[in-house]
């Protein structure tokens, strides 16, 4: 029976998320000509679930602040090894400081996934040192870094050779914000394992309420698939697919440097604007952002008004149907001591080199704008 006693729900038999057809990224998701034809005495599966018990795909969801917090305090109750997932070129954004908390003593795998996005000449050990001093500057103390390219399957056997020796024959909880890249690499790590060494078996994927999934081993334990975190600092979540097209790489993207004299402005599209307030004269500000979004130079006293007039026309994105629903643009102000990146969360980053540079960073409200040691 696939209905609650309560209020006459449909539950996935697979996931046990409440079944709904309005929206995908949210567990339980199922077409509403599906849903419709279900019978409650019926084994139902969600369509994440169907995908995964027929073609071995896991599809992310999206998980809520709230439930994120009762999931970590179960973790935090089992012995298990945590695999936690961040985005490369949106490192602030996707990185969950909280998560040594709630691992108590149990080890966590930082993997850095999306390194096929980054520039070629960035060296796989400095970077992986980097990733070291920011978890730790966040209190995070992984037991291993790894670098990853899910879309391209890069170092996913490493991976798994990696967990399979840290996990020490516990459970494995694979934790991640969305757009990470967090089932893609799942994914990966299921058809490898199944093609090879049938580690991972393809039957029956049981789950709990929260929309996860347990992937059986091959010692009785299991991988746990959680669903997509959101972090609501992200500007991903302000856009419409149309939009995020424009500002998520796809490839490696390339560098783009402007020469600025005090007082010039970089608009990000319409989406975020760096201001040169003062400093030792011309500089270079290198810009790592999707190849595809146009960066446009302006003088800082022209920047408001060409913002206000060209917002949705030539300063793109947004788009003008999705003018309304961008909140508006807010400054944050930084000094320059070192070599640094200013960060616009889920955006990308520009890098500054002189001490004693002042600057702006504009975002738009409640999209996270930071400054952090220079990752290249």
């Amino acid at each position: 029976m696939n209905q609650s006693n309560t209020d006459q729900e449909m539950i996935c038999i697979g996931c046990g998320a409440v079944l709904q057809s309005e929206d995908e990224t949210k567990a339980g998701f199922l077409p509403a000509s599906v849903l419709k034809k279900a019978n409650a005495d019926e084994d139902i599966y969600c369509k994440r679930c169907f995908r995964l018990r027929h073609y071995n795909e896991v599809q992310d969801v999206e998980l809520t602040d709230d439930d994120f917090l009762n999931m970590l305090h179960e973790i935090s109750d089992k012995n298990a090894l945590i695999v936690n997932i961040v985005d490369i070129f949106d490192f602030n954004g996707s990185f969950i400081s909280g998560i040594q908390r709630f691992a108590g003593q149990n080890p966590v795998i930082l993997v850095g996934n999306k390194v096929d996005l980054l520039p070629k000449s960035l060296k796989e050990g400095k970077m992986r040192q980097w990733l070291i001093e920011r978890a730790h500057e966040a209190g995070v103390h992984p037991k291993e870094v790894i670098l990853t390219s899910a879309v391209r399957g890069e170092s996913v056997k490493q991976l798994m050779d990696l967990i399979e020796t840290e996990r020490k024959g516990q459970d494995v909880y694979v934790v991640g914000t969305t757009n990470v890249g967090k089932s893609t690499l799942i994914n990966q790590i299921i058809k490898l394992a199944t093609d090879a060494e049938n580690v991972i078996t393809t039957s029956y994927f049981p789950g709990t309420t929260l929309g996860k999934i347990e992937i059986p081993l091959d010692d009785d334990r299991v991988m746990v698939d959680t669903p997509g975190i959101i972090q609501s600092s992200q500007i991903a979540h302000y856009l419409t697919p149309k939009e995020l097209k424009l500002v998520t790489p796809r490839k490696e993207i390339k560098p783009k440097v402007y020469q600025l004299n005090e007082e010039q402005t970089l608009f990000l599209g319409g989406l975020a604007r760096l201001d040169y307030l003062s400093g030792d004269g011309k500089q270079s500000f290198v810009c790592y952002l999707s190849n595809e979004l146009t960066i446009h130079r302006t003088k800082l006293e022209k920047a408001d008004v060409l913002y206000a007039n060209q917002r949705g026309q030539l300063l793109t994105p947004p788009f003008e149907e999705n003018l309304n629903n961008l909140p508006e643009l807010k400054r944050y102000e930084f000094l320059i001591k070192e070599p640094s990146d200013i960060v616009f969360s889920g955006l990308g980053w520009i890098s500054i080199e002189e001490p004693g540079t002042k600057i702006a960073g504009w975002a738009p409200k409640g999209v996270d704008v930071l400054i952090r040691k220079s990752l290249i």
